[in-house]
């Protein structure tokens, strides 16, 4: 008895886990579906970059006067160029994706 109970208890438990927080009329997007740019870039680019993409170390660029758009940045990130590293074995496309567009907030 105790044993149907607990397997009760078990399968109602993962029932209630499972059920979808979907409402009617609304979707849910998945945690991995939202990258942080700004989480990455102070990850992996603050160092030749500066906070403010301005610090210039390593002969990195100053992405606060950088006239590249979006498209190009994804290629130079994914790349690299010059002494820069490439990160496309390192970085999803998205998370590439991200970073760049994230580097366009820096322009003054």
């Amino acid at each position: 008895m105790k044993k149907a109970i607990v397997f009760t208890l078990f399968v109602a438990f993962l029932f209630a886990c499972s059920q979808s927080d979907v409402e009617e009329g609304t979707t849910s997007t998945p945690a991995a579906a939202s990258v942080d740019g700004g989480k990455i870039y102070k990850t992996y680019c603050i160092t030749c970059h500066g906070l403010y993409g301005d610090m210039g170390a390593s002969g990195a660029f100053n992405l606060q006067t950088s006239t590249l758009p979006v498209a190009e940045r994804i290629n130079v990130i994914t790349n690299g160029r010059k002494v820069m590293t490439p990160f496309k074995e390192l970085l999803s496309e998205e998370k590439i994706k991200a970073v760049a567009e994230y580097t366009m907030t820096l322009k003054k």
